[in-house]
């Protein structure tokens, strides 16, 4: 008896449902929250966070296409460096550095120059022009740093404030989740956004960091193979 009741109700409730005279909850579309204008509430924040990025991404982009050139060496350079320099050619290991865009070209055409002075000398040199062409290539890697915590303690303080929202929000309205939706979402986003921000800008700046590394190694034993020429009998 009680199963018959029961269908006998759902029935009627589904041709008040067809006729019309119970009307079914708005979807949850139309009840969606506006975006923009959640955006705009927040674009203090996030505008901040938007520009880290842009300016990261610039700035890994720069820096890896300047890596590169300065890894970009001939296979044979200090071999060729190495034979000019032992059959006294200096003019020719001169002009092989100045048509060699890379800092250890440049880093050794200072210490041909040299030739003559003291070893000692001449290593300060290399050192001195070595110190300004990494000083070249780190050129503005340390934001990437900057970012990588900036972003997200952006993303906190976009949290914080959203979280004070909630609890003005409970204070004046009480708990209504409707008039708390907003503040929420500001608190979720920014710190979404600033971790997305923060966890690129941490691997871009370590993997430029790593391959500055490898042009610095690769300056040091240019600067040790040019020493030992200097340095074999007869020169």
């Amino acid at each position: 008896m009680d199963l018959f009741f029961f269908f006998s109700t759902q029935l009627e409730i589904g041709g008040q449902v067809a006729s019309g005279a119970v009307q079914l909850p708005e979807t949850a579309q139309e009840e969606g929250i506006d975006f923009i204008k959640e955006f705009i509430k927040g674009a203090y924040i996030y505008i901040p966070q938007l520009l880290l990025s842009f300016i990261s991404v610039y700035i890994f982009i720069d820096r890896t296409m300047a890596i590169n050139k300065a890894m970009k060496a001939e296979s044979n350079f200090m071999a060729r460096i190495r034979e000019y320099i032992l059959q006294g050619k200096l003019d020719s290991a001169k002009n092989l550095c100045s048509t060699t865009n890379t800092p250890v070209a440049r880093m050794l055409e200072k210490g041909i120059n040299r030739i003559g002075h003291s070893t000692g000398d001449i290593k300060a040199a290399i050192e001195n022009v070595g110190k300004l062409e990494i000083g070249k290539l780190e050129r503005n890697v340390n934001f990437l740093a900057t970012s990588a915590g900036a972003a997200p303690m952006l993303g906190f303080l976009g949290t914080v404030i959203g979280m004070v929202g909630v609890f003005n929000s409970i204070k004046v309205n009480g708990p209504d989740l409707a008039a708390m939706g907003g503040d929420m979402m500001l608190a979720m986003i920014t710190t979404v956004v600033g971790l997305i921000v923060g966890i690129i800008a941490f691997f871009a700046y370590n993997t430029l960091v790593s391959r500055i590394g490898k042009v610095i190694h690769q300056m040091e034993a240019s600067a040790v193979e040019f020493i030992d020429i200097l340095e074999q009998p007869g020169n």
